[in-house]
């Protein structure tokens, strides 16, 4: 990251890395330079707050990224473990006023938002990464049945909930898993602990929402809790 930044102090200065500037290097020139540098070094310094989104090139550049696309395995893994589970299976009662909470509840930052275009299948990120140290409790964001529990290709360990809209939420690269496929979950019921298992760059929490279950049918999760009175930003 810091390289890239003198990089494009020198360019703005006139020099190219693969075209060196034919003049010499002035006093005034090396001065812009440390300056440029000092600005960048104070940024990544700083960082983003807690809860605030960052807007890395690509969520595989950014700390606590990942690069999940279309994963064979758990494609399929999913879609047996789906249909091995039927939609009439009695759910856990719903608790007053808690239909819908946030996956997370220490503090955060958005590594990747949704939409980030990239070299996935889908062409954009599918999801939401949560940057929060290893080993944090991830919660179901509605109730549901865990249709699959297990290591998930790319997107590591992960749990995937049909939810009572028929929506499925993933929630991946987890350390540590907490339930059972064809469990029955109520809403805020802890289904692991956040991790960097599969495709991951750091510690963070890919969470994915799906209008159906096959990949491609992801939506915009924070719009999609939003809708529901919970606020991821």
């Amino acid at each position: 990251m810091r390289g890239r930044a003198l990089a494009a102090v020198l360019a703005s200065m006139g020099y190219d890395i693969d075209s060196p500037r034919e003049a010499g290097t002035t006093r005034r020139d090396v001065l812009s330079a440390a300056a440029g540098l000092m600005a960048v070094g104070a940024l990544t310094a700083a960082g983003p707050a807690a809860h605030a989104a960052a807007e890395p090139d690509s969520a595989a550049e950014s700390d606590g990224g990942c690069g999940v696309g279309y994963d064979a395995e758990f494609e399929e893994a999913l879609a047996e473990g789906d249909e091995a589970i039927p939609e009439s299976r009695a759910l856990a009662p719903e608790k007053p006023r808690r239909r819908f909470t946030l996956p997370l509840r220490k503090r955060y930052r958005v590594s990747a938002r949704y939409g980030v275009r990239g070299d996935w299948a889908a062409g954009h990120h599918t999801g939401i990464d949560l940057a929060v140290p290893k080993g944090t409790a991830v919660h179901a964001v509605g109730a549901g049945t865990v249709v699959l529990a297990r290591w998930s290709g790319a997107y590591g360990k992960a749990v995937t909930v049909r939810m009572r809209d028929g929506h499925y939420a993933v929630y991946a690269h987890l350390s540590r898993i907490s339930v059972r496929r064809g469990a029955r979950i109520g809403t805020g019921d802890r289904l692991g602990r956040s991790g960097a298992t599969g495709r991951a760059t750091g510690p963070h929490l890919h969470l994915e929402i799906r209008s159906r279950r096959g990949y491609g049918s992801d939506i915009n999760p924070v719009r999609y809790l939003a809708k529901r009175g919970a606020r991821l930003l």
